[in-house]
Protein backbone atom coordinates (compact mmCIF):
# COMPACT_ATOMS: atom_id res chain seq x y z
CA UNK A 1 0.00 0.00 0.00
CA UNK A 2 2.40 2.71 -0.99
CA UNK A 3 -0.06 5.38 -1.07
CA UNK A 4 -1.24 4.61 2.33
CA UNK A 5 -0.62 7.50 5.25
CA UNK A 6 1.88 5.89 8.06
CA UNK A 7 1.02 7.57 11.00
CA UNK A 8 3.34 7.80 13.98
CA UNK A 9 1.60 6.78 17.68
CA UNK A 10 1.94 9.48 19.40
CA UNK A 11 2.41 8.23 23.04
CA UNK A 12 4.89 5.86 21.52
CA UNK A 13 6.95 9.56 20.35
CA UNK A 14 6.44 10.88 23.79
CA UNK A 15 8.27 7.99 25.72
CA UNK A 16 11.19 7.77 23.51
CA UNK A 17 11.44 11.89 24.18
CA UNK A 18 10.87 11.57 27.45
CA UNK A 19 13.35 8.77 27.42
CA UNK A 20 16.20 11.58 26.59
CA UNK A 21 15.33 14.32 29.26
CA UNK A 22 15.86 13.71 32.74
CA UNK A 23 13.17 12.94 35.07
CA UNK A 24 13.28 16.47 37.01
CA UNK A 25 11.99 17.70 33.68
CA UNK A 26 9.64 15.44 32.54
CA UNK A 27 6.88 16.79 33.26
CA UNK A 28 7.54 20.29 31.26
CA UNK A 29 8.36 18.76 28.37
CA UNK A 30 5.71 16.27 28.29
CA UNK A 31 3.28 19.36 28.24
CA UNK A 32 4.89 21.38 25.91
CA UNK A 33 4.53 17.50 24.03
CA UNK A 34 1.04 17.45 24.19
CA UNK A 35 0.09 21.07 23.32
CA UNK A 36 1.99 20.60 20.34
CA UNK A 37 -1.47 18.82 19.04
CA UNK A 38 -4.08 20.95 20.43
CA UNK A 39 -5.75 22.30 17.25
CA UNK A 40 -8.38 24.97 18.16
CA UNK A 41 -11.66 23.90 16.60
CA UNK A 42 -11.44 27.19 14.12
CA UNK A 43 -8.99 24.72 11.99
CA UNK A 44 -10.64 22.31 9.76
CA UNK A 45 -8.91 19.40 9.52
CA UNK A 46 -6.58 18.92 6.33
CA UNK A 47 -3.84 20.47 4.87
CA UNK A 48 -4.15 23.75 7.50
CA UNK A 49 -4.56 21.56 10.90
CA UNK A 50 -1.45 20.05 9.58
CA UNK A 51 0.38 22.96 9.10
CA UNK A 52 -0.47 24.49 12.51
CA UNK A 53 1.16 21.69 14.45
CA UNK A 54 4.38 21.57 11.89
CA UNK A 55 4.78 25.00 13.17
CA UNK A 56 4.19 23.94 16.60
CA UNK A 57 6.67 21.16 16.09
CA UNK A 58 9.02 23.95 14.94
CA UNK A 59 8.50 26.10 18.05
CA UNK A 60 9.08 23.21 20.47
CA UNK A 61 12.25 22.18 18.54
CA UNK A 62 13.64 25.90 18.86
CA UNK A 63 12.66 25.56 22.84
CA UNK A 64 14.30 22.50 23.44
CA UNK A 65 17.05 21.98 21.56
CA UNK A 66 19.91 23.64 23.51
CA UNK A 67 18.90 21.66 26.81
CA UNK A 68 18.00 18.41 25.14
CA UNK A 69 18.67 18.16 21.80
CA UNK A 70 18.69 13.95 21.60
CA UNK A 71 14.77 14.66 22.87
CA UNK A 72 14.57 17.54 19.82
CA UNK A 73 16.13 15.04 17.57
CA UNK A 74 13.76 12.28 18.66
CA UNK A 75 10.95 14.28 17.63
CA UNK A 76 12.06 16.11 14.23
CA UNK A 77 12.69 12.39 12.67
CA UNK A 78 10.15 11.34 10.48
CA UNK A 79 8.20 14.32 12.40
CA UNK A 80 5.83 14.23 8.81
CA UNK A 81 4.16 11.00 10.30
CA UNK A 82 3.02 12.59 13.22
CA UNK A 83 0.56 14.67 11.63
CA UNK A 84 -1.32 12.51 8.87
CA UNK A 85 -3.78 12.13 11.74
CA UNK A 86 -5.20 15.56 10.91
CA UNK A 87 -6.44 14.67 7.61
CA UNK A 88 -8.64 12.85 8.79
CA UNK A 89 -12.08 13.62 10.64
CA UNK A 90 -11.85 15.56 13.55
CA UNK A 91 -14.34 12.99 15.49
CA UNK A 92 -11.28 10.72 14.61
CA UNK A 93 -8.42 12.31 16.19
CA UNK A 94 -7.71 10.81 19.28
CA UNK A 95 -8.63 6.60 18.18
CA UNK A 96 -6.11 7.34 15.11
CA UNK A 97 -3.31 9.12 16.90
CA UNK A 98 -1.81 5.96 18.59
CA UNK A 99 -1.49 2.17 17.64
CA UNK A 100 -3.07 0.92 20.34
CA UNK A 101 -5.95 -0.28 18.07
CA UNK A 102 -3.54 -2.14 16.47
CA UNK A 103 -1.57 -3.34 18.90
CA UNK A 104 -4.10 -4.79 20.13
CA UNK A 105 -4.94 -6.96 17.25
CA UNK A 106 -1.02 -8.19 17.35
CA UNK A 107 -1.67 -9.22 20.71
CA UNK A 108 -4.34 -10.60 20.21
CA UNK A 109 -3.41 -12.84 17.30
CA UNK A 110 0.15 -13.53 19.30
CA UNK A 111 -2.47 -14.91 22.07
CA UNK A 112 -3.98 -17.54 20.03
CA UNK A 113 -1.08 -18.59 18.08
CA UNK A 114 0.36 -19.39 21.71
CA UNK A 115 -2.38 -21.53 22.65
CA UNK A 116 -2.11 -23.25 19.06
CA UNK A 117 1.45 -23.90 19.48
CA UNK A 118 2.75 -24.02 16.11
CA UNK A 119 0.20 -23.48 12.88
CA UNK A 120 -0.29 -26.88 10.79
CA UNK A 121 0.09 -24.33 7.55
CA UNK A 122 -0.35 -21.46 5.65
CA UNK A 123 -4.11 -21.77 5.14
CA UNK A 124 -4.48 -22.56 9.26
CA UNK A 125 -2.07 -19.00 9.77
CA UNK A 126 -4.10 -16.81 7.03
CA UNK A 127 -7.66 -18.10 9.07
CA UNK A 128 -6.49 -17.32 11.90
CA UNK A 129 -5.24 -13.79 11.37
CA UNK A 130 -8.62 -13.12 9.03
CA UNK A 131 -10.36 -13.89 12.16
CA UNK A 132 -8.70 -11.70 14.17
CA UNK A 133 -8.77 -9.15 11.95
CA UNK A 134 -12.17 -9.41 11.18
CA UNK A 135 -12.89 -9.11 15.09
CA UNK A 136 -10.70 -6.30 15.03
CA UNK A 137 -12.69 -4.74 12.37
CA UNK A 138 -15.95 -4.71 13.97
CA UNK A 139 -14.47 -2.44 16.84
CA UNK A 140 -13.35 0.06 14.26
CA UNK A 141 -16.81 0.39 13.25
CA UNK A 142 -17.56 2.33 16.43
CA UNK A 143 -16.03 5.34 14.18
CA UNK A 144 -18.44 8.03 14.22
CA UNK A 145 -19.17 8.51 10.45
CA UNK A 146 -20.76 11.79 9.55
CA UNK A 147 -21.64 12.94 5.93
CA UNK A 148 -18.80 15.84 6.15
CA UNK A 149 -16.32 13.27 7.23
CA UNK A 150 -17.23 10.72 4.94
CA UNK A 151 -16.58 13.44 2.06
CA UNK A 152 -13.14 14.20 3.62
CA UNK A 153 -12.29 10.69 3.79
CA UNK A 154 -13.36 10.51 0.49
CA UNK A 155 -11.34 13.86 -0.95
CA UNK A 156 -8.48 12.02 1.15
CA UNK A 157 -8.41 8.74 -0.45
CA UNK A 158 -9.07 10.46 -3.91
CA UNK A 159 -5.82 12.58 -3.89
CA UNK A 160 -3.58 9.70 -2.32
CA UNK A 161 -4.50 6.86 -4.88
CA UNK A 162 -5.42 9.81 -7.60
CA UNK A 163 -3.19 12.75 -7.65
CA UNK A 164 -3.85 15.23 -9.66
CA UNK A 165 -1.87 15.05 -13.04
CA UNK A 166 -0.24 18.63 -14.72
CA UNK A 167 -1.80 19.48 -17.83
CA UNK A 168 0.66 19.88 -20.97
CA UNK A 169 0.01 21.95 -23.40
CA UNK A 170 1.18 21.28 -26.92
CA UNK A 171 3.75 24.28 -27.59
CA UNK A 172 3.45 25.42 -31.01
CA UNK A 173 6.00 25.22 -33.67
CA UNK A 174 8.67 28.40 -33.55
CA UNK A 175 6.97 31.17 -36.56
CA UNK A 176 10.04 31.16 -38.53
CA UNK A 177 10.05 27.35 -39.18
CA UNK A 178 7.55 25.41 -41.20
CA UNK A 179 5.54 22.56 -40.46
CA UNK A 180 6.03 19.32 -41.82
CA UNK A 181 3.99 17.15 -42.87
CA UNK A 182 4.67 13.52 -43.75
CA UNK A 183 7.75 11.83 -44.94
CA UNK A 184 11.11 13.88 -45.96
CA UNK A 185 13.46 12.33 -47.96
Amino acid sequence: MPAALRQRCLIHRARNILAKVPKNAQAEVKADYWAIFEVPDTIEPGLEAVAHVQTKIDYFARCWRDAYPAAVRVLLTDRDSLTHYLRTPREHWLRVRHSNFIERTFGETRRRVKVIGRLPGETSCTNLVWAVLDRASRGARGFTMTPTGLRLLQDLRRTLLEPPTELRHAEPAPADEPEIVGDVA
